[in-house]
Formats: C-alpha cells, sequence, structure tokens
C-alpha cells in the first residue's frame, strides 16, 4: 500500500533542477489538483524528462538542442497539522478525482473535498493512460460516473501497473521536502 514516511527520498523530473519548488509555477489541471509533483520511482521522474523537455521546447522556455534533464531528489520530513490523503488504489473514488482535476466542473464536490489536503498521493495517471481518461471523459464508456463506466475505464488503465505520484498542494505542504540533490539526465 502507498504511504508516506518520515525520511522518505522523493523524485521529480524536469528539464531543469528544481531546490525551491514555488507553486506559482506548477500547472493547473493535474491529476490532483495544481500542486508540485513527485514520485517514490526514479525510473518514472526520468521518464517524465521527455515530458517536460518537450513542453518546454514548446513554450520556448528552453532552446531546441536542450538534450539532457534533471531529477531533483527530495526527502520527506512529517510534520504535525499537515493533511494528507492517500489513495489506496485506481478505483473510482481516485478516478473521479483525476477527471475532475482535468476538466472543469467535473466531480466539483471531489474537487472541493480534496481542497482541505496538503499533501494528496495516489497512481498516476500518465500519458500512457491519457487516451483511456479521455475517452471516459467524452462518455465513450456510458455515463461519466456512473458504475459501469468506471469499472471499464478503470479496467483498461490496467492499474496494477500504474506508478504512484504525490502532490504537494500548499506552502505547509513544501515545507515538508528537503531538496537532497540533483542529477543530470541526457535525452537521445
Amino acid at each position: 500500500m502507498l504511504k508516506l514516511s518520515e525520511g522518505m527520498l522523493l523524485y521529480h523530473g524536469s528539464y531543469c533542477e528544481v531546490k525551491t519548488p514555488a507553486l506559482a509555477k506548477c500547472a493547473d489541471f493535474k491529476d490532483f489538483g495544481k500542486g508540485f509533483y513527485l514520485t517514490s520511482s526514479k525510473e518514472q521522474a526520468e521518464n517524465f524528462i521527455n515530458t517536460s523537455l518537450r513542453k518546454a521546447k514548446a513554450q520556448g522556455v528552453i532552446a531546441e538542442n536542450q538534450e539532457y534533464g534533471v531529477i531533483s531528489t527530495f526527502r520527506y520530513h512529517h510534520s504535525e497539522g499537515i493533511a494528507n490523503y492517500i489513495f489506496s488504489g485506481a478505483d473510482a473514488e481516485w478516478l473521479h478525482c483525476v477527471v475532475g482535476h482535468r476538466k472543469a466542473n467535473t466531480f466539483p464536490t471531489v474537487v472541493e473535498e480534496m481542497k482541505k489536503y496538503d499533501v494528496i498521493a495516489g497512481k498516476i495517471a500518465d500519458d500512457a493512460t491519457n487516451v483511456t481518461i479521455l475517452t471516459y471523459l467524452v462518455g465513450a464508456y456510458g455515463t461519466i460516473g456512473s458504475e459501469g463506466a468506471d469499472s471499464l475505464c478503470i479496467s483498461r488503465l490496467i492499474p496494477e501497473r500504474l506508478k504512484d505520484q504525490f502532490c504537494f498542494r500548499t506552502d505547509e505542504g513544501l515545507k515538508c521536502l528537503s531538496f537532497v540533490g540533483s542529477e543530470q539526465i541526457w535525452k537521445n
């Protein structure tokens, strides 16, 4: 079962080193809302570098010829008063949270409920699962939020293969992270 424990190492893959995460630089409409995303899988963070490089080049943030990204490593330190929510798996509750944060006015009650948490953790709906989520959103599996549509979508995601993600959504949550170091990863 997924958990957030004292001293745990978490990884962030990007086009640049991130020593001090800032929520103002984080994008909206991500799986668990706006926040700083990390994973316990260094491999997953490395895989995300390609996506980060592609987006940064398209936005003119970095040069077209930059062929490396960076994995920034953080250590988690628990702090009293921090509200964490950890999804036990890729189930209907998790799916509604992801869809609600990705598309405005979908599952607004779920999105509102999640606002009280500093950190949300669960499975990652990454680029490989994006088509399945979009298919669900257009109603191809049935009515969004129905048991049948939820079950079909989740079964197509192959939830046992999904990696984890930790979204630090507040400044208080970010204070639980200490920068450990970074590593350049060259991409071909």
